[in-house]
C-alpha cells in the first residue's frame, strides 16, 4: 500500500483509539469529569490523561512496527486500552492510604505524575510484548 495512504490510515486509527480510550477512562472516574478538571486547570488530571494518551500511542507504535496488517493495529490498540484501564484500577486498588481518584480531583501533582508514569511505563511493557 502507498506509504502516504498507510500513514494517513494509521493516523486516523490512532486518533479513534485514543478518543475511544479517553471516553472509556472518563466512565471510570466517578468523582470528577476529566475534561472539566482540565478546563479548571487541574494539572494532576492533565498529567494522568497525558500519560494515558502517550501509553496508548506507545502500544500503537509497537503494533505498527510489528504488524503486517492495519487490523492488527486496531486489535492491539483495543487490547492496550483494556490493559491500561485494568492498570488504572489496580493502581487505585494498591494505593490503600489514599484514593487516586480523590487525589487527582484535589489536584495532587505527585499522584498525577505517578499515574502518568504507570500509563507510560506499562505502554512500553505492553508494546514490547507485541511480536
Amino acid at each position: 500500500m502507498e506509504p502516504f495512504l498507510l500513514t494517513a490510515i494509521y493516523f486516523v486509527i490512532a486518533i479513534a483509539i485514543v478518543l475511544i480510550g479517553l471516553t472509556l477512562f472518563e466512565l471510570l472516574t466517578k468523582k470528577y469529569k476529566d475534561w472539566d478538571e482540565v478546563l479548571n486547570g487541574n494539572h494532576a488530571v492533565s498529567l494522568s490523561i497525558g500519560g494515558k494518551i502517550v501509553g496508548i500511542c506507545i502500544i500503537l507504535a509497537f503494533s505498527i512496527y510489528h504488524s503486517a496488517h492495519v487490523v492488527d493495529t486496531i486489535i492491539w490498540g483495543a487490547y492496550g486500552v483494556l490493559l491500561q484501564m485494568i492498570a488504572y484500577l489496580l493502581f487505585e486498588l494498591f494505593t490503600r492510604k489514599f484514593s487516586v481518584e480523590e487525589q487527582l480531583k484535589k489536584g495532587n501533582i505527585s499522584v498525577g505524575i505517578i499515574s502518568m508514569c504507570v500509563s507510560i511505563g506499562l505502554g512500553f511493557v505492553i508494546g514490547a510484548s507485541i511480536t
